[in-house]
């Protein structure tokens, strides 16, 4: 059996779409940082562009370079430190509401746990003891014996430092050497495939850009949503908690967990004298039980989905796919990775369409 050339290019591409998926599914540790590097890399070189261009190149690029990347860690650092008035005044209340806590929750649970068939008795004196400890510390002293408590190897904490050293130096080089980088593999296409390529990127790199606007827009709407909705319910750290949880959604699952932690321990603490835990339940399943629900199927869909040609199923579908096969890095890369393979499924399609096999 003969094949055409154009079969044996389409095998060809196959091949390694497959060998490509493969190393990325095996390397998927190793690269993550890597990753996360060119993604950021491919997000911030245009602004880095635009400032060249504004100063008409009489700045140097590692300057700008080093500029915008410090722009963007503290923007990163402001985030991250909203968590930092939440734990200052969650703390001396935890420290001191944390025993009545525990009284409540045993006198819930105990009748309940009999009922079952459970004889469970809790040395509440004990509890109260070793929590009070704990509490009194300093940070410092107090996450190092948890961090002891679960076991948490040397080889996990040196990959998260090696990771957080990595992907800023990765990043630097990768904004330094971008448009290099680029017309390197572009040399690599044979010129009669230029035309394509081109114009196959340039309709890529619109729908991505329109892909993280959309994310974008998610995140702010989410973080209004949660300030105003934790607001409502009289929670006195609604604004830090909201935005903090609306931004982080950006790391899917992760963010969304931090932001119903933080606003679980915050209601605990502050209802628990006052209208007792229904109060925050309550809280808890209307602001973030609705979120996940406007989250989900209304905003990523809508705006995310839309502004690249995506179904809402196709996007669920994608992130449900994207997450089993590659874990957590799938899920971060599953939206713009889908937005480009929808283009190339548009071109497959129309050229398909005018080619002799679907006319007959």
């Amino acid at each position: 059996m003969q094949f055409t050339p154009t079969q044996k290019s389409i095998a060809a591409w196959g091949a390694i779409a497959l060998l490509f998926v493969l190393t990325f599914r095996l390397l998927a540790p190793v690269l993550a940082p890597f990753v996360v590097a060119a993604v950021l890399a491919y997000a911030l070189t245009p602004v880095v562009d635009r400032i060249d261009a504004l100063g008409r190149g009489r700045i140097p690029r590692a300057l700008l370079v080093v500029l915008v990347e410090l722009l963007f860690v503290l923007a990163l650092l402001a985030i991250v430190l909203l968590i930092v008035p939440i734990l200052g005044k969650e703390l001396p209340l935890m420290r001191d509401q944390l025993p009545a806590l525990l009284e409540k929750a045993s006198a819930l649970l105990q009748p309940l746990l009999v009922q079952w068939g459970f004889d469970v008795s809790l040395d509440l004196d004990s509890v109260k003891a070793f929590i009070k400890t704990y509490l009194d510390t300093n940070l410092q002293d107090a996450m190092g014996s948890v961090l002891s408590s679960l076991k948490l190897g040397g080889s996990v904490a040196f990959s998260l430092i090696g990771n957080l050293v990595l992907i800023p130096v990765a990043l630097f080089y990768l904004l330094m050497e971008w448009d290099g980088l680029v017309a390197q593999v572009r040399q690599l296409i044979p010129p009669r495939l230029l035309p394509i390529t081109d114009s196959f990127v340039r309709e890529s790199d619109a729908v991505l850009g329109q892909y993280l606007r959309g994310q974008l827009l998610v995140m702010l709407i989410l973080a209004a949503y949660y300030s105003l909705g934790l607001k409502l319910f009289g929670l006195d750290l609604a604004l830090p908690i909201g935005v903090f949880t609306g931004l982080a959604v950006f790391v899917p699952y992760l963010g969304f967990g931090l932001g119903l932690l933080l606003a679980t321990l915050a209601g605990l603490l502050q209802f628990s004298a006052e209208a007792g835990l229904s109060h925050t339940v309550l809280m808890l399943v209307v602001v973030y039980g609705a979120g996940q629900v406007l989250e989900g199927f209304v905003l990523t869909p809508k705006l995310v989905g839309e502004r690249i040609g995506l179904h809402p199923l196709a996007v669920i579908f994608a992130l449900l796919a994207f997450g089993q096969l590659f874990g957590f890095l799938g899920v971060l890369v599953a939206l713009p990775v889908s937005a480009v393979l929808l283009v190339a499924i548009r071109r497959v399609q129309a050229s398909y369409l005018a080619s002799g096999l679907y006319r007959g």
